[in-house]
Order: C-alpha cells, then structure tokens, then sequence
C-alpha cells in the first residue's frame, strides 16, 4: 500500500466517523452520571477519594512536561528526532496535568456546570495524542498543522455540549467523537505506518490500560460494593494516570528506530 493510501484509510476512517456519530439521535447527560458510589467525606473534602486521586494526574502530568521540554536537543539520549515533536507531547502533559485539577474540582461536588472543567482539558490529552502519533507515524508538518485544529476540535466539543445544555437538548456526539476516534485512529496508524523509534508497543499497553480505567468506571458501584474499600471511579482514576504515566516514560525512553538510523546513515 502506498503512503498516499494509508493516509486515505486514515482520513476516510475519520470521515467515517464523522458520519457515524452525525447520523446518531442525540446524546444527552445521564443525570445519574454525577451519583457516584463512594460518597464519603476523607479530611474534610466531600467525595474524598474520588477527589484526592486526582492528584496523581498533575504529578504525572508536571513530571512529564518536565522531561519533554528538558530532554537534550540533538543528543544521544533525544528522544525526538524533530525537535517540533515535542509540541503535541507538552501539550498531552499539560492537559494531563489540567484534568486534575479539573477532575478535583467536578468531583467534589458533581453536576453538569463543574464537569465542564473535568472534561476540557481531557481533550487536550486526547486531541494531543492524536497529533503527535500524526508527526510520528504519518509527517511531521502534518502533525504541527493538525495539532491546533485537533484542540480547536476538542474545545469546540465540550462549548457545543454546554450550549446545547443551556437550550435544554444536551449533546455529547461530538465530545463522544473526540475521545473514541483517537482509540480508533490511532492503532490503525500503529498499524499501516512504519515506527520511526523504539518502543512502539508502549502506545498499545496505554491504550489498554485506558480500556482497563474505562471498565472500571463502569464498575464504579460494583467494586464499592465489594467490601466498601474502594470505588470503582476512583481506580479509573488511578489507572488514567498510569497510562499518562506509561505513555510520557516509554516517549522519552524512546530512540530512533534502526531503520531511521540507517537512512541517516546513508545520507
């Protein structure tokens, strides 16, 4: 297959989507999302579990932003080997370092007016990642231009769900749209283009970490209701940043592929 059409399979995925999510009745908020399992107050914070482990998003998230934007520029140990790279991956740890704080807030008193700022910066960490697998799997250039359009994209998502909220016909369709199509989008990427470094697999184990947080979240009662120890939610939580956590480690343990060194070998 050529790159022309592996771009077309990604693009017409994309479109496909799109298409999907258009087509569907409109979703609105489930007023029973915002009853959580664990209710119970720890040092004075209401909710106290599913508030304070959220604190793990802004150490993973500052830890990360950290290492990306001190990493050697051009060394042995770059872990980019365009320095534009680095853009999309200190915005993925800004954002996961803004849900924190923003999950923190939404939880310690749940409704839709505070789940805005849980779900905003969410988008950054999901529009992010999709575009920096762009500059590493598909172009560079591409990934740069995608990157403000992918955030404008995810922004425009949650200010679309408020309004919409506001005129009394919620709609999450395109939030739904911004934080499943990079689940979808981006194994296929993994899948049709070569890997320009080492360490590849590390995006799979993310994504299935994050799949594992999802069915937790679901469980949220289920699991409180084994023993009362722990919500459900509040291991999402714990198992978000894990992956925040895998995916900014194995980025920056990462090195050029030998295929890529090869080429720049023979130049």
């Amino acid at each position: 297959m050529t790159p022309g059409a592996r771009v077309g399979v990604v693009g017409g995925a994309a479109v496909a989507a799109t298409a999907l999510i258009a087509v569907l009745p409109r979703i609105a908020q489930d007023p029973a999302y915002h009853r959580f399992a664990d209710r119970r107050t720890l040092w004075g914070v209401p909710n106290g579990l599913d508030v304070w482990s959220n604190l793990a998003f802004p150490l993973v998230g500052l830890w990360g932003l950290i290492r990306v934007v001190s990493a050697p520029a051009g060394g042995p140990g770059d872990p980019f080997t365009d320095p534009r790279e680095r853009w999309p991956f200190a915005v993925v740890c800004v954002g996961v370092a803004l849900t924190g704080l923003g999950s923190a807030w939404y939880h310690a008193a749940p409704d839709n007016a505070r789940l805005v700022w849980d779900r905003l910066p969410m988008t950054l960490v999901f529009m992010g990642m999709l575009a920096a697998v762009v500059a590493e799997r598909v172009n560079v250039a591409a990934g740069l231009v995608l990157l403000p359009v992918c955030l404008a994209s995810g922004l425009a998502s949650i200010a679309y769900w408020r309004a919409s909220e506001a005129a009394g016909a919620g709609d999450l369709r395109p939030y739904v749209l911004v934080q499943f199509f990079p689940a979808l989008a981006i194994p296929l990427m993994l899948w049709l283009f070569p890997a320009r470094y080492t360490r590849g697999g590390d995006i799979v184990v993310v994504l299935v970490i994050y799949g594992a947080a999802k069915i937790f979240e679901v469980l949220d009662g289920r699991i409180f209701a084994v023993g009362g120890v722990v919500s459900g939610h509040t291991l999402k939580h714990l198992m978000a940043a894990l992956a925040c956590w895998w995916l900014i480690g194995g980025t920056m343990a990462r090195r050029p592929s030998r295929r890529v060194l090869e080429q720049e070998t023979t130049r």
